[in-house]
């Protein structure tokens, strides 16, 4: 049985369609990469998985268990958490009280020593605990995401999604993000759902990959299968370019 299981999910804005009947596996202990060119859904999924938005129509189940009736505020502790494509975090607080939000489903976020003690040590799993007392505002882009990462981890979740980790980064960047994705996932006993427009990353690194265009999923499969696919190509080149 997949961990998270959607199950044809309309989303609309109006009268725009944003996602048009899509349906996916995420199964347990997988990367698994989401992507498509601007505009696909893909954020607007991760919004409908977190409950930021609610589905027009469908079905979304976590562990066999529906998550349409789990109230929006307890979907980090159905074992859920997320990074953001822009970072959200709460610029004046200090980068360890951000991350101690993320707790909040597990203990009082800013109350006990435990609580402290776990993300400071999780701050420095991602490499940043020296900023640990430093306001989250004027912190470099790259810093900023990795408070979001800690956050994210300090949740214990069991599905962590992925909003464009890569952002921002340069080549070698990249390359040593990819190694880190597959650590944690073996460190934190993840399953990872990852949106990414950098290609390199998400076939390098994921072994199952859905691919949305305008709302409708138009492939899956491994990331071989995926780069051949003549509708992915059409997708990102045109269909001139690709022919």
């Amino acid at each position: 049985m997949a961990l998270l299981a959607i199950r044809n999910v309309t989303r609309r804005f109006g009268g725009i369609v944003a996602i048009d009947d899509v349906s996916l596996d995420v199964e347990a202990g997988q990367i698994v990469g989401l992507i498509g060119p601007n505009g696909a859904g893909k954020t607007t999924l991760f919004n409908v998985i977190t409950r930021l938005y609610r589905p027009d129509s469908g079905e979304l189940e976590l562990g066999g268990k529906s998550l349409l009736r789990t109230p929006p505020h307890r979907i980090v502790r159905r074992g859920i958490a997320r990074t953001f494509q822009n970072v959200e975090l709460f610029r004046t607080m200090s980068v360890l009280d951000n991350v101690l939000v993320g707790a909040h489903t597990r203990t009082k976020p800013f109350r006990g020593s435990a609580a402290r003690g776990r993300a400071l040590e999780i701050l420095d799993y991602v490499g940043i605990a020296n900023v640990a007392r430093r306001p989250a505002a004027g912190l470099p882009f790259g810093t900023l995401k990795r408070v979001e990462l800690a956050r994210a981890l300090v949740a214990e979740p069991k599905l962590l999604l992925l909003d464009e980790p890569a952002g921002g980064l340069n080549h070698e960047e990249v390359s040593e993000l990819g190694t880190f994705i597959r650590k944690l996932r073996e460190d934190f006993d993840l399953t990872v759902l990852l949106v990414e427009h950098h290609m390199g990353l998400v076939m390098g690194i994921a072994e199952r990959i859905h691919v949305l265009d305008f709302g409708r999923k138009i492939a899956e499969g491994t990331p071989d299968e995926v780069q051949r696919n003549p509708a992915v190509i059409e997708a990102y080149l045109g269909a001139e370019s690709a022919a």
